[in-house]
């Protein structure tokens, strides 16, 4: 365990310093202070040391944001603000996580990014609706597409500045909060063109 947490720091300082290209199983290595062969034996090739990264990552975030339900909060636009503001802040501390984001997409990756697109945007669906801020026939569909096209805007933000771009965050939440807003609680039909 003990040697593949320092893999796993090593890949994310050489992540941090010198970007995606640089995190080699062999600088992994060096800066572990473990032969590459050794390396080989905990992870077949860079793609499992990348998942295992975004594996930290994903669990870290899924644990913060599976307490929404504690939060406060009385509308859609508070509801959306609860759920971004709190990925946007990881991503802004944890560097590594921006770069595996935007420059080592392979099968495993996109498989685990989704997979936590999925669990927040369910769990978000069941909070809005447990209190009463959409309605109970909202469909899990909704929230998935909000949390998709937020997600789109999210990347844009993030490719503008490595902080995530404000003024593009903004347009995020007022996006996804237009969008749920056709199923808040009180109307009766969903708005369409």
């Amino acid at each position: 365990m003990a040697r593949v947490k320092a893999i796993l720091d090593a890949a994310e300082e050489i992540l941090v310093e010198g970007g995606y290209e640089a995190a080699t199983l062999k600088a992994i290595g060096e800066r572990a202070g473990i032969p590459t062969p050794s390396v080989y034996h905990y992870f077949s090739d860079r793609y499992q040391v990348d998942a295992a990264i975004i594996r930290r990552h994903v669990d870290a975030l899924t644990d913060k944001l599976d307490r929404i339900g504690d939060e406060d909060f009385r509308s859609i636009p508070d509801a959306v603000t609860v759920v971004f503001d709190p990925i946007v802040e990881y991503f802004r501390t944890h560097p590594s996580c921006i770069e595996l984001w935007f420059s080592g997409r392979n099968e495993a990756l996109t498989a685990l990014f989704q997979e936590f697109d999925d669990h927040v945007s369910e769990h978000m669906w069941r909070v809005v609706i447990d209190r009463r801020l959409l309605r109970a026939d909202t469909p899990l569909l909704a929230m998935r597409l909000a949390f998709e096209a937020g997600g789109h805007l999210f990347d844009i933000a993030f490719k503008q500045d490595r902080n995530g771009d404000e003024a593009t965050m903004t347009e995020l939440k007022r996006l996804v909060s237009a969008y749920l807003g056709t199923y808040a609680a009180g109307s009766t039909t969903v708005q369409a063109n």
